[in-house]
């Protein structure tokens, strides 16, 4: 998530997201749309704590992608001191996502369930989470 744009949804195939199957997302997924979007080399790349965001090959991987300019645990910039560790997407994004996904209709199938997540997605608009309006 960025001011102006949601990158995603990306959904892992595999069953269990290790560093190497996030690293292989961040790379064919992520990147392309930062380059086309003209703001790799200008973003602060920020994740949290998950085991798979604090795999070595990730670590070199964003000290090479991101010099000086990704947040997360082993990061070249730290936490800020006595920070939550929310992120805006922890802060705003998921909870939007489930309220529009879970609605009073049952979920019949995966097929559905990612439609709705998609949909979610697309309906968040990044200058209202940032000027602190949260009805979409």
């Amino acid at each position: 998530m960025t001011q102006s744009k949601v990158y995603g949804p990306f959904f892992f195939a595999e069953a269990m997201v290790t560093g190497p199957v996030y690293l292989d997302m961040l790379e064919q997924f992520l990147k392309p749309q930062l380059l086309t979007d003209g703001i790799l080399d200008t973003v602060v790349f920020q994740q949290d704590g998950a085991l798979c965001h604090y795999a070595i090959i990730v670590r070199d991987y964003l000290d090479r992608r991101f010099p000086g300019c990704w947040i997360g645990h082993g990061g070249t910039q730290p936490w800020a001191t006595r920070s939550p560790d929310l992120t805006p997407l922890d802060f705003f994004a998921w909870g939007f996502i489930k309220s529009k996904v879970y609605t009073d209709r049952r979920i019949r199938d995966l097929a559905e369930l990612r439609n709705r997540i998609i949909d979610a997605v697309q309906k968040i608009t990044c200058w209202r989470v940032w000027s602190g309006k949260q009805s979409l």
